[in-house]
């Protein structure tokens, strides 16, 4: 079973150990270096009231995702980030969807029009899960050069509350 629960910074720790085998892989985010735990806390609280974290554990308490959606500076107001990982080798299992029934109606709490999420163009599972969402494509960024030094397009898709 899946449960999804708000982050909080407790969970800074596991969510670092969670995020680093993402980041250190690649492909699938344009983070390039390992994250640590008091990264991963500012960013909890960077967004304040404005910014909602989840996190999708299983009957053990293993976390399997993270999603949050959060204020950005090149967005307008009414307009929120979104950004969702799931666990290696689970993928697929319906936790990114079990994540957004929870992100969706925190943004919209919040006061959202609209989310975004900007995805690598490389990043195909990432463009299915937004898709199949209902996120459509309104933009695309080529040649981004990321802190390795990869260059990649980025597309941005948004889904409107």
């Amino acid at each position: 079973m899946i449960g999804v629960r708000r982050a909080r910074p407790c969970d800074a720790r596991p969510i670092t150990a969670f995020l680093n085998p993402i980041i250190t892989r690649g492909g699938t985010t344009a983070h390039t270096a390992p994250v640590t735990g008091d990264m991963i806390t500012a960013w909890m609280v960077r967004g304040g009231a404005q910014a909602a974290w989840h996190v999708a554990e299983d009957d053990n308490g293993m976390l399997l995702g993270v999603q949050f959606v959060e204020p950005h500076p090149d967005l307008p107001l009414m307009a929120c980030d979104i950004a969702s990982f799931v666990r290696i080798g689970r993928t697929g299992l319906g936790i990114g969807t079990r994540l957004f029934e929870a992100s969706r109606p925190a943004a919209r709490a919040i006061g959202y029009a609209w989310i975004n999420a900007t995805i690598r163009a490389d990043n195909a599972g990432g463009l299915a899960y937004y898709r199949s969402l209902g996120f459509l494509e309104y933009a695309r960024d080529p040649g981004t050069r990321l802190g390795d030094g990869t260059v990649i397009d980025r597309i941005s898709k948004r889904l409107y509350l």
